[in-house]
């Protein structure tokens, strides 16, 4: 069988990859869980079949909070990564 990939089995390669891939995926789920149980704890007082312009308000200031606050520290761990870690 030939080796590609500075030795590896290109099929090894790409299951690898693959399950980075789900990882990641699986990772992003639970996060957007968490900010969902966090932003639904702190805004939403009592469930109704209708959300109020308060409550409405309320969440999407906690969401753009949370995506701010994450590409924030997705931006310093770029930097970080770049300067080789310093």
């Amino acid at each position: 069988m030939a080796e590609l990939d500075g030795g590896r089995d290109p099929a090894v390669s790409e299951l690898q990859r693959l399950v980075a891939a789900e990882q990641q995926r699986a990772q992003f789920t639970a996060q957007v869980h968490n900010f969902m149980e966090v932003c639904w704890d702190k805004c939403v007082d009592k469930p109704g079949s209708k959300l109020d312009s308060r409550t409405e308000g309320c969440l999407a200031s906690c969401v753009d909070r949370f995506i701010d606050t994450t590409l924030s520290i997705t931006n310093r761990f770029a930097q970080v990564v770049q300067k080789g870690g310093h």
